[in-house]
């Protein structure tokens, strides 16, 4: 209701805006006849013939008010509805009072189907908004640019659904992607067929899904899903619902964050906001729709005006009138983007555009037979259809409004991220543009960088725990060699005469050198989360196309202190393990140690100068790769010459053997 109301509200401002300015139209004053059409098609017609009639009651195939031109109509939304207006619009013929029959031109702003291009039988038909053929080569280019080669297709079984699902899906193959699954929102059945749509999506590899759908089907869809716990996938929306009320959707946040989508250009209306703040339920026009408004919106009641209510149940008090609205948050406070208000806007401005031309036509240099001009009080309906088919209008946000030999503008969309805001409300931010009447190269343009995932939750806590994981390991690893060469150490000197060190040769001795060698390195690693943690970060460099995550550390200068403490804590090892070489053979595990501390030092001293001269997944091939050889370093040299004994000389794993070499090397 509220996009409605502040499309309306737009209307109206435009009208105003042009009254008001002398230099637009001379000496003309536009008007306005609204009707609600409830979004039913019987109402769209009525109120078509009530227009064309120029009276409340509809009298078919006359027109009462001869001398009021009526210029052009705006609206509905819906497509199969705008192509039954159309029809009456542009086939129909109304006699007038004179012999003749006239074309009245249709300008949609929301309407998009392709089949609206036909001319033989939408001759006065125009839009503000582009053509869904448009819309699907956008929605396959994003597709086909992050090089998604596997994904699913799921649209409403009407004219916008299955034209615009059918497009995709030839451009898609045509590139070399494949489908995975097209299935279809039926409409007729209240559910929608979400359980078996959702069902499919679950059991399906294909990690992104293209919804061709309005706003009302896909909470359906997304309400099965939720209930499924259905896992995530990145949803690519159409324009009927990339950018829709937010409210509705707040519930499925986990589900949408991470969503691309396209959406019409928006650009900006001054003074609109203040046009909207002077609105009176008593004083502006269209009373009776604005205390409605004001009622829903300020939840409170008109005494004596009880027919028009719709929120008594949660009525807080009398309406008065003197309520702000600019204390409202809402959509239709919302002037962040205006999309749909900004293309009625600019529809009213074409047809002033268009009536412009026609009255500033030379005499004698008309387009018309014998170099006639039109009349300018009053011009027939085809006579103001060739101005529109030539119009050219100048857009507030730079761009050139004109239509082709379809009646369909350039096309222009924003490209959209869906994302949660500091709050932790979603938003939708612009990221990209799909205009087909920019230069070569520039058509299809997006910044990679700015857009939010909906995998980065995982990845964020996966980057986290890597580089941790890693540090952490490797600290207690080297730490618990490094207390077991002291230990030994320490109990031979305690063999000694006159030895103090019987009371370091005890495990709690060994449990404190590792508690304490572990403890800095997880100082260090908490410092780390800190100040710079490591985290995901999209790299669209190494190969066109394709988005490759990786996890960026964050801090470099923290990486390598993390790296250079395990280096001291293996040196430390390596030296403890070669003085202790002297220590009787059968006890003696002083050698393994001090090849496995050698080992470990090789692989991380040769990472070194490696990896500052690789990058991307190169850089991440060589880290697993010395995290492998420096761990199997370990595992080998501490641990296969006990399984060589214990397989091969089990002679040597005796008690009487260990007591006939306790003889010191010399």
């Amino acid at each position: 209701m509220l996009e409605k109301f502040q499309a309306l509200q737009a209307i109206m401002f435009a009208i105003e805006e042009i009254n008001n300015n002398s230099n637009i139209l001379q000496n003309v004053t536009l008007g306005l006849q609204a009707y609600d059409s409830c979004d039913v098609l019987q109402q769209n017609v009525k109120a078509t013939l009530q227009i064309v009639t120029g009276l409340h009651t509809a009298v078919p195939n006359y027109r009462c008010i001869p001398n009021s031109s009526l210029t052009a109509v705006l609206g509905p939304s819906s497509s199969t509805q705008s192509m039954t207006i159309a029809h009456i619009l542009g086939l129909g013929r109304f006699p007038q009072h004179r012999n003749h029959f006239d074309t009245y031109q249709r300008i949609s702003q929301w309407s998009t189907s392709p089949l609206l291009n036909d001319r033989r039988k939408f001759p006065s038909f125009f839009r503000t908004v582009p053509s869904d053929s448009f819309q699907s080569r956008g929605l396959a280019q994003l597709v086909l640019h992050f090089g998604w080669s596997w994904v699913g297709l799921i649209a409403t079984n009407d004219d916008y659904g299955q034209q615009g699902i059918q497009l995709i899906r030839q451009d898609i193959v045509k590139a070399g992607a494949c489908v995975a699954y097209s299935e279809n929102i039926l409409m007729n059945q209240p559910d929608r067929n979400a359980p078996h749509i959702v069902n499919v999506i679950k059991k399906s590899t294909a990690k992104v899904v293209v919804a061709f759908c309005n706003e009302a089907d896909l909470n359906i869809i997304l309400g099965e899903w939720s209930r499924q716990n259905a896992p995530k996938k990145i949803l690519i929306a159409s324009e009927a619902w990339s950018t829709m009320n937010l409210v509705s959707f707040e519930k499925y946040t986990n589900l949408l964050t991470g969503t691309i989508g396209l959406t019409f250009s928006s650009g900006t209306l001054p003074n609109f906001k203040e046009f909207l703040n002077k609105i009176n339920p008593f004083t502006s026009i269209g009373g009776d729709w604005i205390r409605i408004f004001w009622e829903n919106t300020f939840k409170c009641t008109f005494v004596h005006n009880l027919n028009f209510t719709s929120a008594l149940e949660t009525s807080e008090g009398e309406c008065t009138g003197s309520e702000k609205l600019d204390k409202i948050q809402n959509s239709l406070t919302d002037f962040s983007t205006l999309r749909s208000p900004y293309n009625f806007y600019t529809a009213v401005h074409v047809v002033a555009k268009a009536l412009e031309d026609l009255q500033k036509c030379p005499e004698g240099k008309g387009p018309f037979a014998d170099a006639n001009c039109a009349d300018k009080w009053n011009f027939k309906p085809w006579q103001l259809l060739y101005y529109m088919k030539k119009v050219r209008y100048k857009r507030s946000n730079g761009r050139e409004l004109y239509f082709d030999e379809n009646g369909d503008p350039p096309a222009a969309y924003d490209i959209v991220n869906w994302q949660l805001s500091p709050e932790g409300k979603i938003q939708q931010v612009k990221i990209g543009s799909y205009d087909t009447a920019a230069p070569p190269g520039e058509i299809f343009a997006i910044n990679t960088s700015a857009i939010v995932w909906s995998i980065e939750d995982h990845q964020r806590e996966r980057c986290l725990l890597r580089q941790i994981a890693f540090g952490m390991v490797f600290a207690l690893c080297i730490s618990c060699i490094l207390a077991k060469t002291l230990i030994v150490i320490f109990a031979f000197i305690a063999t000694m005469p006159d030895s103090n060190f019987r009371k370091w040769a005890n495990l709690k001795v060994s449990y404190m050198v590792i508690a304490m060698s572990s403890l800095l390195q997880f100082v260090l690693c908490v410092l780390w989360l800190c100040i710079a943690p490591p985290f995901p970060e999209y790299n669209t460099q190494s190969k066109p196309g394709i988005i490759i995550i990786e996890c960026n550390e964050g801090s470099p200068i923290a990486f390598w202190t993390m790296l250079g403490y395990l280096f001291l804590l293996a040196s430390i090892s390596f030296i403890v393990a070669f003085l202790a070489r002297r220590l009787p053979d059968s006890f003696n595990e002083a050698q393994f140690i001090t090849f496995s501390m050698l080992a470990f030092l090789s692989v991380w001293i040769s990472y070194i100068p490696a990896s500052l001269s690789a990058q991307g997944k190169y850089m991440v091939a060589m880290e697993i790769f010395a995290i492998l050889a420096s761990s199997w370093a370990l595992i080998t040299c501490m641990f296969f010459p006990k399984c060589f004994i214990i397989l091969f000389r089990p002679d040597m794993n005796t008690k009487e053997f260990l007591m006939r070499n306790n003889i010191y090397k010399r």
